[in-house]
């Protein structure tokens, strides 16, 4: 039976899926007893959904799986993370298996910040938050510096498509190519890949 990982899965968990993500939020809700009354967003995560951080390690054996996917999961990584969980990514995907990604594309941001830059006011302001980069708010209280340490909203390390494949191929990936919506020969990747996530991004498809 093939086998199918999904890291960093949110509230998209198909059941033919193996889905993994490592939101602290999560980690509560797993709790025994106390976990089912623990609610931080609107809604719980999916009962299929496992812990798991990719730069630790998913709890998978070596050569195991068929397929893995992520989607906006990677810019929220510093460079030396993000080459880590490339590397566990390797580690557990089976020869000839396809690892396919999404992150926001930093070259598509920066067109667009030169292409509409008269139309702002403050243009480098809205470029930041648009990318989800710099730091608004310093953390002053205690609960604010707990969510910055363990949460992982930011984005930490943007990327373009070239710069993926150079890393894809540091990593030991081939048949690195860019990917859109739907285009993947594996049917399964259809269950977990969302076309609105394709928008302005650096999409990848690459095997081991």
């Amino acid at each position: 039976m093939k086998r199918y990982v999904q890291y960093g899965c949110g509230f998209t968990a198909p059941p033919n899926w193996i889905n993994y993500d490592a939101s602290p939020t999560l980690r509560f809700e797993k709790l025994p007893l106390l976990g089912k009354f623990y609610t931080r967003n609107s809604q719980r995560f999916p009962a299929n959904v496992k812990y798991g951080d990719i730069v630790k390690g998913l709890p998978e054996q070596p050569d195991c799986a068929d397929g893995i996917y992520c989607s906006h999961v990677l810019e929220h990584l510093s460079y030396q993370d993000f080459q880590t969980a490339l590397k566990n990514t390797f580690r557990i995907l089976k020869p000839g298996g396809v690892f396919r990604g999404v992150v926001p594309d930093l070259k598509a941001a920066a067109l667009n910040y030169l292409e509409h830059f008269d139309e702002h006011e403050a243009p480098a302001i809205e470029f930041l938050r648009s990318t989800m980069l710099g730091v608004e708010n310093r953390n002053k209280t205690l609960a604010s510096t707990i969510k910055g340490l363990y949460g992982n909203s930011k984005h930490l390390w943007m990327w373009d498509y070239r710069s993926l494949e150079s890393e894809l191929k540091k990593a030991g990936f081939k048949n690195i190519r860019p990917c859109t919506f739907g285009d993947s020969a594996d049917e399964h990747f259809k269950y977990v890949e969302e076309e609105d996530r394709f928008y302005q991004a650096a999409s990848f498809e690459c095997s081991k």
